[in-house]
């Protein structure tokens, strides 16, 4: 049977929502991500920054505009090393300025994607996937890619259905 692994960033607290700034005790990306867990099994990981994004979505935002425009990768409280014994690896984040937080990138270029087949899943408020598969693509260097996802981020609590049903294609 494949093994799946789930590595995803998530935000929690003041997030954007069709208009206005709400904020959430559970980020939408990690909803996402227990929802493709639910669907096909396996290992979440979550990327978790040493120094915290700031709690006000307005500078948080900026500072990931700044990261970007910078190509920094924050560190990170814990890495993964190895993935070899994974088929199947998703990754998920918000989307913040047309890709993944850098964080995300932090975690992705220390691992060997050699034969494993990798997905994007981004939550997002009208941005879709914006350049993450492209950036997937340069990042996962032997990979071979399935069909990204994007949930509108402020209807990933009732994306479960949809996010099942594209999980369960991915990894057939």
């Amino acid at each position: 049977m494949a093994k799946n692994l789930i590595i995803y960033y998530s935000r929690k607290g003041e997030n954007y929502f069709g208009g206005s700034i709400r904020s959430i005790a559970k980020g939408n990306t990690e909803i996402v991500a227990e929802y493709i867990q639910k669907a096909v099994g396996g290992d979440l990981f979550e990327v978790d920054t040493v120094k915290p994004y700031a709690a006000n979505y307005n500078d948080c935002i900026e500072q990931a505009k700044i990261e970007l425009r910078s190509q920094a990768r924050p560190e990170l409280k814990k890495y993964l090393t190895d993935i070899t014994s994974y088929d199947h690896v998703f990754v998920c984040g918000p989307c913040w300025w047309g890709t993944f937080p850098m964080a995300i990138f932090s975690q992705l270029e220390k691992l060997d994607f050699t034969g494993k087949k990798v997905m994007a899943v981004m939550t997002h408020e009208g941005s879709g996937l914006g350049n993450s598969e492209r950036d997937l693509k340069s990042l996962c260097k032997g990979a071979t890619f399935g069909k990204g996802l994007a949930i509108n981020g402020s209807n990933a609590p009732h994306s479960e259905a949809q996010v099942a049903g594209w999980a369960k294609n991915q990894v057939n």
